[in-house]
């Protein structure tokens, strides 16, 4: 069974609150679509019909009226030669045939008013066709944009998101290590060797690079400029501390 049991009632549908009270409103927007069609066709079918049966009754009035007009002539004919009643025989026949027009005349006029009302209904089926597709249409617009928001919800708030922010807090865990370590040397100790302080600006630069790297790859929307280079300076608390 359809949604609509006649046209009457897609005409009175309130395609808003159908849709309010469905629990997959775009699975409804595309059935009532779907019977809207279904129905607008039956209807221009069904006034299609109408046209061609009032066409056939107006070809079967204009031979009645032929046929009216051959007893007129029969009658005079009989008259003329004193037969009154073949004249009055013919002229019962002829309005059998008057009467039979008339009926046929009466029955084109209901058809016209039937046409009046299919016509009336199927300019109103057509404005809730288009409603209906302005809906569909915007909700597959709204479905769209909800899915393009999860989408991004996950990208920034997401678990691969939440690994590469862990994996930032390692490295510069790393960090604070290797320059806690630089420090502890440093204390009470000998001023650093060349050797070694070019050893650890290298680990430094790598840590930095990594890390740099690590984040640009993590990033949503691609930076236009080049990962920066280490920006850590060697620790010199060291050496001040063993010149003071």
């Amino acid at each position: 069974m359809g949604i609509f049991s006649r046209t009457r009632d897609i005409i009175a549908a309130n395609v808003t609150d159908m849709l309010d009270r469905a629990e997959d409103p775009a699975k409804m927007i595309r059935m009532i679509i779907l019977e809207m069609e279904e129905t607008l066709v039956e209807v221009r079918a069904s006034a299609a019909r109408t046209i061609a049966d009032q066409k056939e009754m107006r070809r079967a009035i204009a031979r009645l009226e032929v046929t009216q007009a051959g007893w007129t002539e029969k009658a005079a004919l009989a008259l003329s030669k004193d037969r009154e009643d073949l004249a009055k025989a013919a002229l019962v026949e002829k309005q059998k045939a008057a009467d039979m027009a008339a009926q046929l005349e009466g029955e084109i006029a209901e058809l016209d008013n039937a046409l009046a009302a299919a016509e009336e209904d199927i300019s109103k089926l057509q404005m809730k066709l288009q409603e209906a597709r302005a809906r569909q249409n915007a909700l597959v617009k709204r479905m769209e944009g909800a899915q393009n928001r999860i989408r991004l919800r996950e990208m920034y708030a997401g678990e691969r998101t939440r690994e590469a922010f862990a994996r930032f807090d390692l490295l510069e865990r790393r960090v604070d290590l290797a320059e806690g370590h630089a420090e502890s040397l440093a204390m009470g100790g000998q001023p650093k060797t060349l050797e070694e302080e070019i050893a650890e600006l290298r680990m430094h630069d790598k840590v930095e690079a990594e890390l740099a790297a690590l984040k640009a790859r993590s990033t949503p929307a691609p930076s236009t400029s080049a990962p920066s280079t280490s920006t850590l300076t060697p620790p010199q608390d060291g050496a001040d501390k063993t010149e003071g």
